[in-house]
């Protein structure tokens, strides 16, 4: 998990000064990532989670699991954040953990070969004390990488 965190914090900088961490991952076929961030430097003015940090890491959750099923997959693609929406429960006022679960990545996969492209539809939660605070779903188009010979 080091590895995707490392990664994000290079990439995406902003998730270092969030604190944003891939902390679990399950590969195939019920492929999941859990990631973990403070809630202290992402508060709002009345001590929650501030709402754009929860959007921010429940589709960065949803990018990261896709990131790590196309690697251990073997398909160089790009994968682009198209849109998503996002819903709020309740206020967040601690650490943020949030999950994001598929199995549908072989059927994916085996059209992202055929076609070149594919797009997946995710959906990650945010959990507080194994409640779901809020969720997000969003839409995730990947397309094969070019290789130049």
């Amino acid at each position: 998990m080091l590895r995707l965190t490392r990664l994000w914090h290079e990439h995406f900088p902003i998730t270092g000064t969030m604190g944003t961490q891939a902390t679990q991952h399950t590969g195939a076929p019920d492929w999941s990532l859990t990631t973990l961030t403070p809630l202290a430097p992402n508060t709002n003015i009345h001590g929650s989670a501030f709402a754009g940090t929860l959007y921010a890491v429940e589709a960065l959750t949803a990018w990261g699991l896709v990131y790590l099923a196309l690697e251990e997959a073997g398909i160089a693609a790009s994968i682009i954040h198209a849109e998503g929406q996002i819903k709020f429960a309740q206020p967040v006022r601690s650490d943020i953990e949030v999950r994001c679960t598929y199995a549908g990545f072989g059927d994916d996969f085996a059209r992202l070969r055929r076609d070149g492209r594919c797009k997946i539809e995710l959906t990650s939660q945010a959990l507080v004390a194994g409640e779901v605070v809020s969720e997000f779903n969003g839409l995730y188009p990947l397309r094969l990488e070019r290789t130049t010979r």
